[in-house]
Formats: C-alpha cells, sequence, structure tokens
C-alpha cells in the first residue's frame, strides 16, 4: 500500500467526523457551554480540547509536508503556538472547524501519489524536547504520523463525550457506512 493510499482515505473520514462532532456539540448545548468546551481538560496537565484539534491538523499538515520533502509553512508553526496557547485563548468551535476545514482542503489538494517519492527514504524528525527520530518515510507515517493524529482526534472524541456531548462509536466511525452492506443482515 502507497503512503498516499494509507493516509489520504484516514486522514479525510476522520478530519470530517472531528468536525462533526465539534458541530453537535455546538447544536446540542447551550452557546456559552459549547464554546466552554474549548478550554475543558480531561486532566490538569493535559491540552485542552482546543490544543487537540490543532495538534490533530499539525500531525496532517506535517506529514504532507514531511514526506512530500517540502518545508513546513508558517502557518504549521502558528498553530503549533496556538494549540500550546489554547489554555488561555482556546478559540471558537467555528474557527476550530475552519482550521479542520483547511486541513481537509489541504489533503483532498494532494495527487494520487503525492506523499509516495520515497518510502524508503530518510526522515529525521526532531521532538520539541531535543530527542530525534531517524525514520524512513513508511516508518514515519506508520509509527508516528497515524498514531500521532489518531492520538488526538481521539482525545478531543473523549473530551467531548465527557462534557456529555452525544456522540457515539457511530460517530467516531461514520465513514464505515458507505460499506454497510443493504438488504438482509449477513449471517
Amino acid at each position: 500500500m502507497s503512503l498516499t493510499d494509507l493516509l489520504v482515505p484516514t486522514y479525510t473520514p476522520m478530519l470530517t467526523n472531528l468536525s462533526a462532532w465539534l458541530g453537535k456539540a455546538k447544536a446540542a448545548l447551550p452557546e456559552d457551554e459549547a464554546e466552554a468546551l474549548m478550554s475543558a481538560r480531561l486532566a490538569d496537565d493535559m491540552y485542552p480540547l482546543a490544543t487537540q484539534v490543532r495538534f490533530a491538523c499539525v500531525q496532517v499538515l506535517e506529514a504532507l509536508h514531511r514526506l512530500r520533502g517540502m518545508p513546513f509553512p508558517d502557518r504549521i508553526g502558528a498553530l503549533v503556538t496556538q494549540g500550546r496557547e489554547a489554555g488561555e485563548r482556546p478559540g471558537t468551535i467555528a474557527e476550530a472547524q475552519a482550521v479542520i476545514a483547511t486541513t481537509l482542503a489541504e489533503v483532498e489538494a494532494l495527487g494520487p501519489a503525492a506523499l509516495d517519492a520515497d518510502p524508503d527514504g530518510a526522515i529525521v524528525h526532531e521532538l520539541p524536547n531535543g530527542m530525534v527520530l531517524d525514520l524512513t518515510a513508511r516508518q514515519y507515517a506508520r509509527d508516528w504520523a497515524l498514531p500521532q493524529f489518531q492520538f488526538h482526534v481521539m482525545t478531543a472524541y473523549a473530551f467531548l463525550r465527557h462534557r456529555g456531548v452525544e456522540i457515539g462509536k457511530a460517530d467516531y466511525c461514520a465513514h464505515m457506512l458507505r460499506y454497510l452492506r443493504t438488504g438482509s443482515p449477513a449471517g
């Protein structure tokens, strides 16, 4: 499986689902309660929901650029800063959905083999704490990009569930409905 075929069909529906969950929160709760969700934390030492959304998008954007050998545009650094500062300035649900929409547009604009130039090529991934990971592009996609993305998406889901937003497994994997057999159940 190519890296494009692995990442794009994962990023697209999960970003779409993430935006839909935020939409459900906004529709179901009074405005002040819905907007307060953006600064909600599951634990005191965890980043708030606003950060989880931004960092999910950062993981996508970093992978798109890193796997194409492109430098990160300034907007990625800005998203990281906004995420780190979200405890003081969480922003709104609408702003979070706009970040998701912009990220989704970049994913959807990729060509059919955009991320596949050299799956065995070297990726040097420097972490903010000074650690450096030496990976191939394939290892980076499989062992870093996808798990980090899923971590932030799942954490956002957990925040919303914990705060009473009525979302469930069907919302988490809404994209799977396209595979649902019509007619009689299997078996």
